[in-house]
C-alpha cells in the first residue's frame, strides 16, 4: 500500500485515494500493475481524470551550471471523467509498461546511490489536482545489463554512483530526455591511464547501446582528456559471451590507443598495467559493434540540455559491496517526494 490520501479539492468529507502496486520491483520493458482504489466521502465528487506518472530526478545543465529537478518521464491516465458517490468503493486495475530505457534503479539488491524512482497518482477533481505521495519503484537490470555489471566488478571496477542527465547521446537513438551514467573507480590495471569510467546503457527491445566515456589521466607533456566508445549488442548473447574478456577488451582498447599518443609517460613494471601480455584475450573478432565500434573522440558526444528480481541478484565475489546505501529509501523518497 503506497498512501491514502483524503483528496484537498473536496475539503473535509471528500473522497479518497489509495495506490496499491502489485510489486514494486520490475525491469525495463516489463509491466508494472497495481490498482487505485477509490472511496467517496460524504458528498458526490465529479473526477476528471485519474493519471499515474512514472516520476525521477535527473540533473539539469543550465547557464549557471548544473542543478537537479524532478520531473515525471511517462504518464497513463487510468480513468477519465466519472462521478463517485457518498461511500462509494470503486476500484481501477493499470498496467504501465516500463519504457525499454528506463533507468536501473537496483543492483545485487540494493538501491543505486543517486537513483530514486517512484509512481505518483494524480487526481483532478473540479478543476484541481491532487498529487498523492509517491510509490518507489525498483527497476532491476535485464540479463544483458547484469552480465556487464558483473564483468565491471570482475575486473575490479569500484561503484562511484548513479545519475540521470538531462539531455541527448550523440548517434543514439533515444525516447527518454535523459540518459542514465553509472560511474566507476579504475580497477587497478588501469588505474595509471584512467580516472573514471562512466557507463550507459540506452535499451530497446533488441538491443542495448553500451557507450562507455573513459576520463584519463594526463600524460608528462598532455592534460587529460575523454574517449568514448559505444557498441550494439543484441539482448540473445547475453548467455553465450564471455563478458569479462568483452569488457577488458573495451578498456583495454581505449587504454592502449590513449598509451599511443606521444607525450605519455612510460608505463612501471615488465608488463605494464596489464598483467600477463595477451591476457584476458580481446573480445570476439567483430562482436558488438554492428558497426559503431571503435574508440575515439566523437566531439560533443554527450549532449546536456521481490519477486520478479529475484533471480538476478546475486552478487558476483565481492562485487555487491560497491553498491551501498547512501541514505535509507525512506529518507530518500521523503525528500524526492517534495520536489516538483
Amino acid at each position: 500500500m503506497v498512501f491514502k490520501k483524503l483528496l484537498g479539492a473536496m475539503g473535509v468529507g471528500g473522497p479518497s485515494v489509495d495506490t496499491v502496486l502489485a510489486n514494486p520491483s520490475t525491469y525495463p520493458g516489463a509491466p508494472l500493475t497495481g490498482q487505485v482504489n477509490l472511496t467517496g466521502g460524504t458528498q458526490e465528487a465529479d473526477i476528471e481524470h485519474i493519471t499515474l506518472a512514472l516520476v525521477t530526478r535527473m540533473e539539469v545543465e543550465g547557464g549557471g551550471g548544473d542543478y537537479s529537478a524532478t520531473g515525471d518521464f511517462y504518464r497513463l491516465t487510468v480513468s477519465g471523467p466519472m462521478r463517485l458517490h457518498p461511500g462509494q468503493q470503486l476500484s481501477i486495475p493499470f498496467r504501465i509498461d516500463m519504457p525499454w530505457e528506463t533507468p536501473i534503479t537496483t543492483a545485487y539488491g540494493q538501491p543505486l546511490r543517486g537513483m530514486v524512482m517512484g509512481v505518483r497518482t494524480e487526481v483532478s477533481i473540479a478543476r484541481a489536482l491532487d498529487k498523492g505521495d509517491l510509490d518507489p519503484v525498483y527497476v532491476h537490470p535485464l540479463p544483458i545489463h547484469q552480465k556487464i555489471l558483473d564483468a565491471f566488478g570482475q575486473l575490479g571496477f569500484r561503484f562511484k554512483s548513479a545519475d540521470l542527465e538531462h539531455g541527448q547521446i550523440y548517434g543514439v537513438h533515444q525516447t527518454l530526455p535523459f540518459y542514465q551514467e553509472i560511474e566507476y573507480w579504475p580497477a587497478p590495471q588501469y588505474a595509471q591511464a584512467v580516472n573514471e569510467v562512466e557507463l550507459t546503457f540506452v535499451t530497446s527491445p533488441h538491443s542495448v547501446e553500451v557507450v562507455l566515456e573513459f576520463d584519463k589521466r594526463g600524460g608528462l607533456f598532455q592534460s587529460g582528456h575523454d574517449t568514448y566508445g559505444r557498441y550494439t549488442i543484441s539482448h540473445h548473447d547475453a548467455d553465450t559471451t564471455d563478458w569479462r574478456a568483452v569488457v577488458d577488451g573495451w578498456v583495454r582498447q581505449a587504454v592502449d590507443k590513449h598509451r599511443s599518443r606521444p607525450g605519455y609517460g612510460a608505463p612501471h613494471g615488465g608488463h605494464g598495467a596489464y598483467g600477463a601480455p595477451g591476457y584476458p584475450p580481446p573480445p570476439p573478432p567483430g562482436y558488438g559493434h554492428g558497426g559503431h565500434g571503435g574508440y575515439g573522440h566523437h566531439g560533443h558526444y554527450r549532449g546536456h540540455g521481490s519477486g520478479m528480481g529475484g533471480a538476478m541478484l546475486g552478487a558476483v565475489g565481492g562485487l555487491a559491496a560497491g553498491y551501498v546505501i547512501g541514505e535509507a529509501v525512506e529518507d530518500v523518497f521523503e525528500d524526492f517526494g517534495g520536489d516538483d
